[in-house]
């Protein structure tokens, strides 16, 4: 049995490092709190337009071409081609496979489509939107990415497990990535040398050296699950992954740890990052889009749930404008003794795009 005096102390040191706890914990909660209510703002986003366009097929990715004022649409065997600045559609890019992305190469006047169907990339003109050349790739080509200081496309390829690599101006394909599982969204960081890509069945985040072509760092996503959406934050090196267990994470581009998450809605498919305003986007097929601020490089918060449309779980970022541009469609009900988890058609001209954008700049 302890001595009297021993207890004492001992008392007095669990009290001293118990006040210490507690000290540190609410200097933590005021810190963020501070940081809140230091932040500038967030803008409040509302519908600015929807613009409808034909065709009755599927569609996926949107991808933005902020310098040229261009909306990339996947949809069917096409890619629609959108004028930002008048909502209008201004061309299309043909036979196109089942293609699911856009990647842009303004330097050489090149866009590249992931034909999934084909297990292709298809190479187009910039100007006229017609088509140069067709790169075969590994199956199912999906995400897809120009990667700047090489000059070289990825895509990720689905049926694969794999993410092709070729150079942009003679379409040679150069590497094939084994990937530990299944593909999703990539961002390329091309300061760091980096292209990152979610393995969506497998939980986790590769980060690719595109010097060597392979895999770098593989890192897990812990507490996301089977994650989609994926941006970055170039300044202050941040990820941000859209999770289907309904969480947004906040990465540390270099290590991989996971800072800090926010809950989202149902069914996300893509993120978005806006440098000019600190707005992390996560687009969810309910029919919501989750708005989170980046308070500071530790710490997301959310400012916005927007009620957009069921379906709309696709979407691109205008920088300039700060818009948003999210793709959905009317489905039809099932048909009598149809299958519940068969897809359902699309209600013949009810493809569109809806705009939202922040309510004080219109």
């Amino acid at each position: 049995m302890l001595a009297p005096d021993v207890r004492s102390i001992l008392w007095a040191l669990c009290g001293a490092l118990c006040g210490a706890i507690a000290l540190a914990a609410a200097a933590a909660a005021a810190a963020a709190a501070a940081a809140a209510a230091a932040a500038p703002p967030s803008p409040h986003y509302a519908l600015i337009k929807e613009i409808r366009l034909p065709g009755d097929g599927g569609w996926d990715y949107l991808s933005i071409d902020p310098a040229a004022r261009r909306l990339y649409v996947a949809h069917g065997d096409h890619v629609d081609v959108i004028d930002i600045d008048h909502y209008t559609l201004i061309g299309s890019i043909a036979d196109t496979a089942g293609v699911h992305g856009v990647a842009i190469a303004h330097e050489l006047g090149r866009g590249f489509a992931s034909d999934g169907k084909a297990s292709q990339a298809s190479v187009f003109d910039l100007n006229n939107l017609a088509t140069i050349a067709r790169v075969g790739t590994a199956a199912g080509p999906d995400a897809i990415v120009y990667e700047p200081s090489r000059k070289e496309v990825y895509t990720f390829n689905g049926r694969d497990n794999s993410a092709s690599v070729f150079d942009a101006l003679t379409g040679t394909v150069v590497a094939t990535i084994a990937l530990p599982g299944k593909p999703e969204f990539a961002v390329a960081e091309s300061q760091a040398g980096r292209i990152y890509d979610n393995i969506e069945d497998k939980n986790l985040l590769v980060a690719i050296d595109v010097r060597r072509h392979a895999i770098a760092q593989q890192w897990p996503i812990a507490p996301g699950e089977s994650a989609s959406g994926l941006s970055i934050d170039p300044v202050h090196h941040r990820l941000f992954i859209g999770c289907r267990n309904q969480r947004m994470l906040m990465l540390d581009a270099g290590t991989g740890r996971v800072i800090d998450s926010v809950p989202i809605g149902m069914g996300v498919d893509a993120t978005a990052f806006d440098s000019g305003t600190q707005l992390a986007f996560s687009s969810n097929g309910e029919g919501t889009v989750t708005i989170a601020h980046e308070d500071t490089t530790q710490r997301l918060r959310v400012v916005q749930t927007l009620r957009t449309q069921a379906g709309a779980r696709t979407m691109a970022l205008d920088p300039d404008s700060h818009n948003i541009y999210l793709a959905t469609a009317d489905l039809e009900s099932p048909a009598a003794g149809e299958a519940a988890h068969s897809r359902p058609a699309i209600v013949p001209g009810s493809f569109r795009i809806l705009v939202y954008g922040p309510e004080a700049a219109h």
